[in-house]
């Protein structure tokens, strides 16, 4: 059964790369503890010339933390059509003042497995996560199926501590890899959700994680043209145009009101 925590942000304070690293309770075995050279970064995940300047002026120090394998935490490695994942990769890396918010993606981009990373910078920690798949395009080749999916954790927080403690290796389901990986990107989703309802609930099933995520990005969507349309509606000069454009907003706000309910109800939250 999913458990639902309440909470709000309590300061600002990010949570440090060390407890999250902590809350993912990684065995010995898996500890790899090397540093990734910037060099490595822009061969392999930077397709263009501005690309690798924002590796080489983003980042200040990347280091290789765990390779999570079949033969070191007892979970088979998963291959179908789409992906094989016969690794997860843990990442973590100190981003320069400035960095680019691209960077990221393009951490995701070189690693030819499915990584969890840890971007530190000046006073926030982010986790993020992206799947992988074989390029339908150029053979041997891997790109992100979908975007990179991420959350800055606050200490103390009710819904990041919460969040951390469903987190741990242990926790998450471990049919494959690819299952296993899956667990982590739905806490994340889950941690999103949590921000807008103010309860943080742990999946209770693909076909909800599923729901959810539909809705997270259809809440995004509205929102983004809430705030188009607002911004038009301030700069309109002519009042037939600004009544329709408000009239778009209120239509607008009853569809995010309605997708509310179903982020709600997709973690059973009365």
């Amino acid at each position: 059964m999913a458990g639902a925590v309440a909470g709000t942000r309590a300061g600002n304070e990010a949570v440090s790369v060390a407890a999250i690293l902590q809350a993912l309770s990684l065995p010995p075995e898996v500890r790899v503890d090397r540093r990734v050279a910037k060099k490595m970064l822009m061969e392999h995940g930077a397709p263009t010339a501005a690309d690798k300047r924002i590796i080489q002026e983003g980042v200040d120090e990347m280091h290789w933390v765990a390779a999570l394998k079949p033969m070191n935490i007892g979970v088979p490695a998963f291959r179908d059509s789409n992906r094989d994942y016969g690794e997860i990769t843990v990442l973590t890396v100190a981003l320069r003042s400035g960095a680019k918010a691209r960077l990221t993606e393009l951490i995701h981009r070189a690693i030819p497995y499915p990584v969890l990373l840890l971007s530190s910078q000046e006073a926030a920690v982010t986790f993020t996560v992206a799947h992988k798949r074989f390029s339908q395009g150029e053979a041997d080749k891997v790109v992100l199926d979908g975007g990179v999916i991420g959350e800055n954790l606050v200490d103390g927080a009710a819904l990041d501590v919460a969040f951390l403690a469903s987190m741990a290796l242990s926790a998450q389901t471990a049919e494959n890899l690819y299952t296993l990986y899956q667990g982590w990107v739905d806490r994340i989703e889950a941690l999103s959700v949590a921000r807008l309802t103010g309860h943080f609930i742990t999946p209770e099933s693909p076909e909800r994680a599923s729901e959810r995520r539909t809705a997270l990005v259809e809440h995004a969507r509205l929102e983004r043209e809430i705030v188009r349309l607002r911004a038009q509606a301030g700069k309109e000069k002519q009042l037939n145009r600004r009544v329709e454009l408000n009239l778009g907003m209120g239509a607008l706000k009853k569809e995010l009101a309605k997708v509310m309910d179903r982020l709600r109800w997709s973690g059973h939250v009365d």
